[in-house]
């Protein structure tokens, strides 16, 4: 077996995207990312996380000079200090059932980490935000959402033989929009009466998100992010507007105004839902090219209704607000508008950390049922170095657990 560093060269490039279409070529819940999305990732001038940090691939080759795996490494220093040993990741790792080769892969990133001053990796994740390309599915093997990973089961015993351990769990959890019958599924009356409740109190307003005044949204989201995750996270770094407008920009052919909903009490921002319609039920035959095309293809399936699954992406209530009930009032009002948008069939709120049970309550409140695990994972490079998973970390460093959700 040789591996060699994916350089600038268009057939490095092709074999590192083609690999996942050879591995899931059979499987019907597998959907290829789009080739463009993932080498933004590894592109300087595209993903601002290389301003403070370093990323590096690789290609595995068998014998015969068939591409049997790959696997990415990088670290972000302005992460990697916050934790008790300076900590990198690897991400984006495929490769054929072989013992051999996934510890090639490993070790190759172990090596790299090391010379770079890690102490520590985490995996399979992302170089970059972590509402998308972040942990191994060990339960729940269905077509994930977009952003949301999908691998080969066996996966996850090549993790553990190697000697990661689980730092913490993510959970997916999905409910019903619509049944079968094109009615909309209630909510728990609990939380319909909370919410009615909180919706009619004096000085609260909930508003939609809407394009033409995005700025003012994009501020609103800001404030209300930095100030519920910065008494959550020991890893927080504060954002600023132009990471949501990024988002958004790339989103903007799916984004459906009223599943973006702000709640305000006596005009502060203090709480957010960000919901997207799920691409991946569109793109799945793209099998990651964005041809001219596949282009129209998107654009009918579009307008056919063709997405029929929303994804709660991230959402958060200011520290001041929390165990209020606001969360259940902007669910009443996305529940409103759901009303008329019977091709929405199912909601999926994903991801929440195993360390945050108050989120993952309030989902169960709302008629959740979970889904799909997902597991983040952390390697000491250390062997003898202490091994803490992140819920205990929280304890230690006594951040407190919040109605925030995902991880970041």
């Amino acid at each position: 077996m040789q591996i060699t560093e994916v350089k600038k060269t268009a057939r490095d490039r092709k074999a590192f995207l083609d690999l996942p279409r050879v591995l899931y070529k059979d499987d019907p819940n597998w959907v290829c990312m789009l080739d463009p999305e993932l080498e933004a990732i590894f592109d300087p001038s595209l993903n601002r996380v290389f301003s403070r940090g370093e990323a590096i691939r690789w290609i595995l080759k068998d014998d015969s000079g068939n591409t049997i795996g790959r696997v990415a490494a990088f670290y972000d220093t302005q992460r990697s200090t916050v934790y008790r040993q300076k900590t990198g990741g690897i991400g984006f790792f495929e490769v054929t059932e072989d013992r051999d080769a996934a510890f090639m892969l490993f070790d190759t990133c172990r090596n790299w980490l090391v010379s770079k001053g890690m102490e520590a990796f985490d995996g399979p994740v992302n170089f970059g935000e972590n509402d998308s390309n972040w942990g191994l599915l060990v339960d729940g093997f269905m077509q994930q959402s977009y952003g949301m990973p999908y691998n080969k089961k066996y996966y996850r015993d090549f993790f553990e033989a190697y000697g990661f351990k689980n730092y913490y769990e993510q959970y997916s959890y999905h409910r019903d929009v619509h049944g079968a019958d094109g009615k909309i599924v209630e909510f728990p009356p609990r939380i319909m009466k909370i919410a009615d409740w909180l919706s009619n109190r004096p000085g609260y307003a909930f508003r939609h998100f809407e394009m033409a005044n995005r700025q003012k949204f994009y501020e609103d989201f800001v404030e209300i992010y930095n100030s519920a995750w910065a008494v959550f996270k020991e890893d927080f770094t504060p954002v600023g507007t132009e990471v949501l407008e990024a988002t958004f920009r790339k989103a903007k052919p799916i984004i459906d105004q009223e599943l973006i909903w702000f709640a305000y009490h006596n005009d502060k921002p203090i709480a957010f839902f960000i919901l997207f319609p799920d691409l991946n039920q569109i793109i799945k035959p793209f099998k990651g090219k964005l041809s001219f095309r596949n282009k129209v293809r998107f654009v009918w399936a579009k307008a056919n209704h063709r997405m029929t699954r929303i994804r709660g992406l991230v959402g958060g209530v200011h520290p001041s607000y929390q165990n209020n009930g606001v969360e259940s009032a902007i669910f009443l009002h996305l529940y409103e508008k759901l009303k008329f948008k019977p091709w929405y069939k199912e909601l999926e709120l994903s991801w929440v950390g195993d360390f945050n049970p108050k989120m993952i309550a309030i989902y169960e409140a709302l008629g959740g049922k979970r889904a799909k695990t997902h597991v983040t994972f952390r390697y000491m490079i250390d062997r003898n170095a202490e091994f803490i998973r992140y819920k205990d970390e929280m304890v230690l460093y006594g951040k407190q657990e919040t109605a925030s959700g995902h991880n970041e």
